[in-house]
């Protein structure tokens, strides 16, 4: 069951990615503003902005302006000219204003603008369109009608923009639908008119809008909802209204009037701050032209969630180790990144901070959980082995814990018994002081398995005055025979050193029998489910309990079978002894003091 968890995290993870809550989306726009930060500025040489203000609307004495103020700026234009001023209602300063802008309207090409409303029931005027694919409408930004103008130009084009989830504009619907018909933006007219064509073109796949084309131009790539993207790097020439009457400047193929008046038009907020609205289409058309709209294309959202779903799996595999982990989460993140600035330069806006949040919630969960797991581990293992086992080996243990294999293991193993002779009589004249035997026993006991531990040994277990412990388990242990030996050496000289305090104490003295054997067993956690201890069971550990109680008959305080005999000791041949149990002899030895 723990396995699955981990597994388990990821997928929810997964499942909040694409379920996509609110704070998700956030990032996700902030983050396309980010990367549209980075587009270095560029300066566009043939759009010019005209801007309609103070000083224009106290030259006519007020808002509105006249219409004949939009005229005198159409005929001026030597190339396309758009206002982006609504126009519903007639001039209040008589029928000669709309008169003389119908006849101008007539010469000249220029583009007006209306806008989709929520409120307006009638349909504006339609523009032919070509539709390939799908029916379009389904993915369209829909109104109930469009408010219309009391002017028709050469083209007339919506000036909506479509507001964020936090409120700011940041892309343009180039067509939406209202009473079934399709209505270009202003952007979008605005190029159709200057390049002579009749209609457009928009393809829809089962995704939804694809891209619009006008013909004999490049197509126009979009989102699913036929929205493009505003950007902050296109830097505009502009004249206010009076410079542009008096000497506009030369050149422009496209020229854009909007108001800038304070009071009269406020600016829209957009991710570079607030902008007008003749700005914002002057943005969308200069993208149009040069092909460089950004846009999110519809295999976005399913190449982010292979790219989570991969990024998880290689976590998880490296899950066990933060330091293989780690690294892989940091180049991943890097990757990521440098994947969406890469297809940004393609004017692709892919979003990776989904991904990179839910990876980092994945890392550092299972990575944390590891942790846990790891602490909890190393609890356990100082737990059970740091009575045992010299600190150095418990921190070794803790330090990798692959190196113990609990559950049983067959190993060569070297084992040393130790115990009291003559602990009858001792604990016979302690019978009126139970605590003097027990402080007797536990100083008996301290002096020898410092030692023990010294040189690398296991406490196995006490069993009253009897000490069992082996050698090259919980950890491998090289010259296991010779550090045995070395120990129960050293253990003779330290009881020694103890009997000469109890002494001069006037306490008993000790004396014991220690037997050495090495040889293959069983190691591991033996016990019920409740209740278990790490020790060992075998043939090797039995003879050497009989050797420690044969010092008595052999009158020595050592006996080591020949299964432990190594170089370098003064080892003193005892007799061939064979085993219960077993058929072969073997010979024992002892070093004399």
């Amino acid at each position: 069951m723990t396995k699955l968890i981990n597994p388990f995290i990821g997928l929810s993870l997964l499942a909040f990615l694409v379920w996509n809550p609110l704070p998700l989306q956030i990032l996700e726009l902030k983050t396309f503003d980010w990367l549209m930060s980075t587009k270095e500025p560029v300066q566009d040489t043939m759009i010019l902005l005209v801007d309609l203000d103070e000083e224009i609307v106290k030259a006519y004495g007020g808002y509105p302006l006249p219409r004949s103020l939009y005229s005198q700026i159409i005929s001026r234009t030597q190339g396309t000219a758009g206002i982006t001023v609504l126009m519903p209602d007639p001039d209040i300063r008589g029928a000669v204003e709309d008169e003389y802008l119908s006849e101008i309207l007539s010469i000249y090409p220029a583009v007006l603008a209306y806008t989709a409303s929520n409120q307006a029931t009638q349909v504006g005027p339609h523009v032919g369109t070509a539709q390939l694919g799908g029916d379009p409408s389904k993915w369209l930004l829909t109104y109930p009608g469009i408010l219309r103008q009391q002017h028709n130009g050469a083209g007339v084009g919506l000036i909506n923009s479509s507001p964020e989830i936090d409120g700011i504009v940041r892309r343009v619907p180039l067509v939406v639908g209202s009473e079934g018909k399709l209505f270009p933006s202003f952007a979008l007219e605005m190029l159709r008119v200057g390049v002579g064509d009749p209609s457009y073109q928009i393809k829809t796949e089962e995704t939804g809008v694809e891209w619009l084309r006008i013909p004999n131009f490049p197509v126009i790539n979009t989102d699913s909802n036929a929205r493009v993207w505003i950007t902050s790097n296109i830097k505009f020439y502009r004249q206010s209204a009076a410079e542009y009457l008096r000497q506009p400047v030369e050149g422009a193929a496209f020229v854009i009037a909007g108001v800038t008046a304070e009071g009269v038009v406020n600016p829209v907020p957009t991710a570079s701050g607030a902008i007008y609205p003749h700005e914002i289409q002057a943005n969308v058309l200069h993208h149009l032209i040069n092909g460089t709209s950004p846009v999110k294309p519809a295999w976005a959202d399913a190449a982010e969630l292979g790219a989570a779903v991969l990024l998880l799996i290689i976590l998880l595999v490296a899950a066990s180790n933060v330091y293989f982990s780690l690294p892989i989460f940091l180049s991943s993140i890097g990757g990521l990144i440098y994947g969406s600035w890469y297809a940004y330069q393609s004017s692709y806006l892919v979003d990776v901070t989904g991904t990179l949040v839910i990876s980092f919630l994945f890392w550092a969960i299972i990575t944390f959980r590891s942790f846990i797991q790891q602490y909890f581990m190393r609890m356990e293992i100082k737990k059970q082995f740091g009575t045992y086992v010299s600190p150095d080996l418990v921190k070794k243990l803790q330090k990798d814990p692959s190196l113990l294999r609990l559950g049983g293991e067959t190993k060569r193993l070297t084992f040393l018994f130790s115990d009291i002779r003559g602990f009858t009589p001792i604990s016979e004249k302690y019978q009126k002081n139970p605590q003097g035997l027990t402080y007797l026993i536990n100083r008996f006991l301290d002096n020898q398995t410092e030692i023990i531990l010294k040189h690398g040994g296991t406490i196995d277990k006490y069993m009253g005055d009897c000490i069992m412990a082996f050698w090259n388990a919980p950890l491998d242990i090289e010259d296991q025979e010779r550090k045995a030996t070395e120990c129960v050496l050293e253990m003779r000289t330290a009881l020694g050193e103890l009997n000469e305090r109890l002494r001069e104490e006037g306490l008993e003295q000790i004396n014991t029998g220690a037997g050495i054997n090495t040889g293959p067993c069983v190691v591991g956690n033996f016990g019920s489910s409740s209740r278990f201890d790490y020790s060992v069971l075998g043939d090797a550990v039995n003879l050497a309990a009989r050797l420690e109680s044969s010092c008595k008959t052999y009158d020595t305080d050592l006996i080591i079978s020949e299964h432990s005999l190594v170089d370098g000791f003064d080892y003193e041949f005892l007799d061939e002894v064979t085993v219960k149990g077993k058929s072969e002899p073997v010979k024992i030895y002892t070093i004399q003091k």
